[in-house]
């Protein structure tokens, strides 16, 4: 069966990645871009919990009840594909996929998969880099290629990405970016002084996490920027869900997966008045 709308979500086992998709399927039908079927693909690293994530979709009360899913008469059909953001090979494979199945294109991209690990040291920023802002950087370049002009991508950030942290030339470096190419030197930068042990000495802060993450704001707007100046319809936007009770924050959020959700798929589904390249926050733009 062919789908009208084609929507892939990366880090969607658990946590604000599976409430996406789950919002993703209850406000599909209410938002101007339903004009049929909704295929979305729930991706994740690990096969087994990727299954285990599609069996507790399928299995989901408020979904059953709202009769949304395709299996109860509704729109909407949720797929598991495999897709690791540290691995190039994955990307790709998740890319050459949506290809060949989806010649005419696809919808909506959220890019959600992160990691969050402890410590500070040159190996912590090594990884947490490698897969939040270069995994993140791969999978733009392979996936919004594929999104038909109009669609919507969208970077999942944080706010503890935000700038206030940084030494005035590091913050308007950020700022100042019109290119990926610059954000991905800033980048080099910060792993270049953590290995020195002088990150803050240059006006960086020693965390690996909130660094990678200001990364992903940054690249994002340039990427925005420059398909905006090749005349591009797609809105590309960057957000943060809050501070969300989740693995990643070890339970101690204030909101729920389920709020979390609702900025990153508003970005996907619902009417931005043609906003892009912007970092937004409960529903709205915010400053960076």
């Amino acid at each position: 069966m062919a789908h009208s709308r084609i929507a892939a979500v990366t880090g969607a086992n658990k946590g604000i990645g599976f409430s996406i998709v789950r919002n993703l399927a209850l406000q599909y039908p209410k938002s101007s871009f339903n004009n049929g079927s909704l295929l979305i693909y729930l991706t994740a690293r690990d096969q087994g919990r990727g299954e285990e994530a599609l069996k507790n979709i399928h299995s989901d009360s408020e979904l059953k009840r709202a009769k949304v899913l395709a299996e109860d008469g509704g729109q909407t059909t949720v797929r598991y594909h495999q897709l690791d953001i540290s691995d190039t090979k994955s990307i790709d494979d998740f890319g050459s996929f949506l290809k060949k199945e989806h010649p005419n294109g696809i919808d909506f991209v959220i890019n959600n998969a992160a990691i969050a690990m402890t410590g500070f040291d040159s190996n912590v920023v090594q990884q947490t880099l490698h897969s939040n802002y270069y995994g993140t950087l791969e999978a733009i370049e392979q996936f919004l290629p594929l999104i038909k002009d109009g669609g919507r991508l969208v970077n999942v950030s944080s706010m503890a990405g935000k700038l206030y942290k940084y030494s005035d030339k590091i913050r308007n470096g950020f700022l100042s970016a019109k290119t990926v190419p610059e954000i991905t030197a800033m980048m080099e930068n910060f792993k270049e002084a953590v290995k020195n042990g002088d990150e803050k000495k240059q006006g960086w802060i020693s965390a690996a996490y909130a660094v990678s993450k200001a990364g992903v704001t940054g690249m994002t707007k340039a990427v925005a920027l420059q398909q905006q100046q090749k005349g591009s319809k797609t809105l590309i936007n960057s957000c943060c869900p809050g501070y969300v009770a989740t693995d990643m924050t070890k339970g101690g959020g204030s909101r729920t997966p389920d709020q979390g959700a609702q900025t990153p798929v508003l970005l996907a589904l619902g009417d931005i008045g043609g906003q892009t390249g912007l970092f937004w926050q409960d529903e709205r733009p915010i400053e960076w």
